[in-house]
């Protein structure tokens, strides 16, 4: 019995230490879900975004870090913030909107938009591939230069 309990204790203890994290809002991903992902025609695309481990893509970059987001997801860290606005699903829809509206290269206004993307069943942020992978990281020279 002793021997159960404390299997069971050190076990428990072991999945607590090793869970990741979960990288992105769920109430930010919901809203999104609902506005552009359920009354989407191709129902392989959503399934494929809706997977749990793959969520975090749609506005995220890499594994490690939450704070690493990708071109869809930066606009949208301007626009909300996540302890505030958890709650204000209006507000997230209408951030989620002013992104999707926005042209994926910003210097080139007959590009496509993040909502093109979407319809298109594309990662509005680029190939899921690529989302997955971590982001390069800048040196420090340039990280100080953006903040002047």
């Amino acid at each position: 019995m002793r021997y159960a309990l404390s299997m069971t204790i050190v076990t428990t203890t072991l999945l607590l230490c090793t869970a990741r994290p979960a990288s992105a809002v769920l109430q930010f991903y919901q809203v999104y879900k609902t506005e552009y992902l359920e009354n989407h025609p191709d129902k392989k695309y959503v399934a494929e975004v809706d997977k749990g481990t793959n969520k975090c893509f749609v506005c995220h970059q890499g594994k490690k870090s939450r704070k690493n987001h990708n071109v869809f997801g930066k606009p949208l860290v301007e626009l909300l913030d996540k302890k505030k606005d958890i709650k204000d699903k209006e507000k997230i829809k209408e951030a989620l909107a002013k992104v999707a509206a926005m042209h994926v290269d910003p210097k080139d206004e007959k590009s496509e938009t993040y909502l093109d993307r979407i319809k298109a069943s594309k990662w509005p942020g680029g190939e899921l591939k690529q989302l997955m992978e971590e982001p390069k990281e800048e040196k420090k020279d340039e990280k100080k230069a953006e903040s002047k």
